[in-house]
């Protein structure tokens, strides 16, 4: 069985285990709050304890029915999913989701122990709410474009991406930001709009991805780009299993008054951190000391 899947099924045996403690509880609350028993006289008595009781049943049913629900959801997809198809982002999708649905039951929970009801409260700040609407319309539209991520397969946590000038592993996603972590170890945060509206170039599904060296040199030495580029590709060929030698390919991009910007670039494996490591360190090397002998000349 695919490790997600099955890490992803103990996760839900111990969320089944909570469900049914939850539940065991809301019976005796019912109980206590329904029935005739030794906190009857209490709850009459005191009417702010049996508020508190009442809200508590509230908040612990929407709790299950949530609960019951992503559960249920989950079932489903893991069901119809073979072992390695199972994606992270749903079920990091459906956590959201149950957060946000959560977040709203304590809401209402508050309203009622002091004594406000919902749905007069709505319909007296209707004005209001539809300038906070308009005033966090930005993110809104973060919180909907995080939520179409994460029940995407075109992004995925783990995959290796570039949007606009940043590159990085996909390590979380919000439902404000896309979280990517560089290979200088940096947290970028990109806004879910910015992540959907601009071009992506995901690595991680074609299972390749470029590395790109730039170098500025000097426009008054001699220079045998051919020269260059058969040493560097001659480099990679010492690591066939993960490095396209072929593909790698050198060229100017760019000419200013006394220098000229070059590039090296090849396409690598995905997922071979360690050696993608090494590589570089041996392209960076192999340019700082032709740059270094050129200037001597």
């Amino acid at each position: 069985m695919n490790h997600l899947k099955s890490s992803i099924q103990v996760k839900e045996n111990i969320r089944k285990r909570n469900f049914a403690i939850k539940l065991l509880l809301l019976i005796i609350l019912e109980i206590f709050y329904e029935g005739e028993t030794f906190l009857s006289p209490f709850l009459e008595k005191y009417e702010i304890i049996n508020r508190i009781i009442r809200v508590l049943i509230f908040l612990l049913s929407a709790n299950l029915i949530i609960s019951l629900g992503r559960i249920i959801t989950l079932r489903i997809y893991l069901r119809q999913r073979e072992d390695n198809k199972v994606q992270p982002n749903f079920m990091l999708g459906i956590d959201r989701i149950a957060g946000i649905l959560l977040s709203f039951a304590l809401l209402i929970c508050l309203m009622l122990v002091f004594g406000i009801r919902p749905l007069e409260f709505l319909t007296s700040i209707t004005i209001v709410a539809a300038a906070i609407a308009i005033l966090t319309k930005e993110y809104i539209t973060n919180i909907v474009n995080g939520l179409i991520m994460m029940f995407s397969d075109q992004l995925e946590i783990g995959d290796k991406i570039q949007i606009g000038r940043h590159i990085g592993f996909i390590r979380d996603i919000t439902l404000i930001n896309l979280v990517l972590k560089n290979d200088s170890g940096e947290i970028i945060l990109i806004p879910n709009t910015m992540a959907l509206t601009t071009d992506v170039v995901n690595f991680s599904k074609n299972n390749t991805h470029q590395v790109i060296f730039d170098i500025e040199i000097s426009s008054k030495n001699e220079i045998h780009l051919n020269a260059l580029e058969e040493s560097l590709s001659e480099l990679l060929k010492k690591y066939p299993d993960i490095v396209f030698a072929e593909g790698a390919q050198l060229n100017v991009i760019e000419r200013k008054a006394e220098t000229f910007l070059v590039r090296f670039q090849f396409p690598i494996k995905t997922g071979e951190k360690p050696t993608e490591i090494l590589v570089k360190k041996e392209i960076n090397q192999a340019l700082i000391q032709w740059n270094h002998g050129h200037r001597q000349d």
